[in-house]
């Protein structure tokens, strides 16, 4: 710039320099002074940015590979926990398996044991010590047993009656006034009379007609439990005196039953047992608004029904 003023200035003549000039001149060196002050700071800007720029650069490339192993690593932990998980979940099937099929064969079992227990029932075992037999106060067992003893009584005393006739004639004394008809027959080594024969045979007869109706009324008794614990579903048993447990074939466990008591007016009432707790709103709909245990049984009989059916 000052050599192009220089040679301005050598073209100009003498006279024709002028403090204009030299204004101008220190002007243009005042803006080449300022131009050069920025050029540097361009430039100084210019190296600092550049720098800036390798540091983001760096800073980059370093969030790209710690991004990058971040996302390996998450990609192998996602890797291990699911297999980890699928490994645990096996195992966890492999054990729900197992406990159902213990769970079907406990209760195959349960169910077999159920079956030989009502089986049992039905057949008409019982524990002695436990359960009382109910008899009827007339029935033909004791109507047969009774006429039994009555022939068997009778019997004895005409066998007794004809031991005397027989030590009589044995002894040569005198007979008894309407026996001489059998004192014809009798001697000591003569068989025993037609008449003792036929007692003998007919106390024969009378013993097996006793035995045979006492084996029909136990079939009968036994048919008549049965067809009473079928139709009903209750099994009925003495406890006590004037109590009576009634057991349902559909109990879950042997002990769930319900305890009656009868009243001296013949009037029956649901005693407290475990079981009976349970059954709350049946016992105030059936027993004391409805008063009908027969409602209130069949109510309990439909209830563990359902259980069976839903399980």
């Amino acid at each position: 710039m000052r050599a192009i003023l220089e040679s301005y200035d050598s073209e100009l003549a003498p006279t024709e320099y002028t403090p204009q000039l030299n204004r101008r001149l220190r002007e243009a060196e005042d803006i080449l002074q300022k131009t050069q002050s920025h050029n540097v700071e361009m430039e100084a800007q210019l190296t600092k940015a550049q720098e800036e720029t390798g540091t983001l650069k760096l800073q980059l490339q370093t969030v790209e590979l710690e991004l990058e192993s971040l996302k390996k690593h998450q990609a192998s932990a996602a890797d291990s926990n699911t297999s980890g998980t699928k490994e645990e979940l096996s195992i966890l099937r492999q054990k729900i398996e197992d406990l159902e099929s213990e769970r079907q064969r406990l209760e195959e079992q349960n169910n077999i044991l159920e079956m030989r227990l009502e089986r049992h029932m039905l057949q008409g075992d019982y524990d002695p010590i436990k359960t009382r037999v109910l008899h009827f106060k007339m029935n033909p067992t004791t109507i047969a047993k009774q006429q039994r003893q009555q022939d068997i009584d009778a019997l004895r005393e005409e066998v007794t009656r004809l031991s005397e006739l027989v030590r009589s004639q044995k002894e040569g004394g005198a007979m008894v006034q309407g026996d001489s008809s059998i004192n014809a027959s009798l001697s000591p080594s003569l068989p025993p009379s037609k008449e003792v024969v036929d007692l003998r045979k007919q106390m024969e007869i009378l013993e097996l007609r006793n035995q045979r109706l006492k084996e029909v009324f136990q079939s009968k008794i036994q048919e008549f439990r049965t067809v009473c614990y079928v139709l009903t579903g209750y099994q009925i048993d003495i406890t006590t005196e004037n109590q009576y447990r009634l057991t349902s074939v559909y109990v879950e466990h042997m002990d769930d039953s319900l305890l009656f008591k009868k009243g001296s007016n013949g009037s029956m009432q649901l005693m407290e047992t475990v079981f009976s707790k349970t059954l709350g709103e049946m016992m105030a709909l059936h027993l004391h608004h409805q008063k009908s245990i027969p409602a209130f049984l069949s109510a309990v009989t439909l209830d563990l029904f359902s259980r069976q059916t839903i399980i």
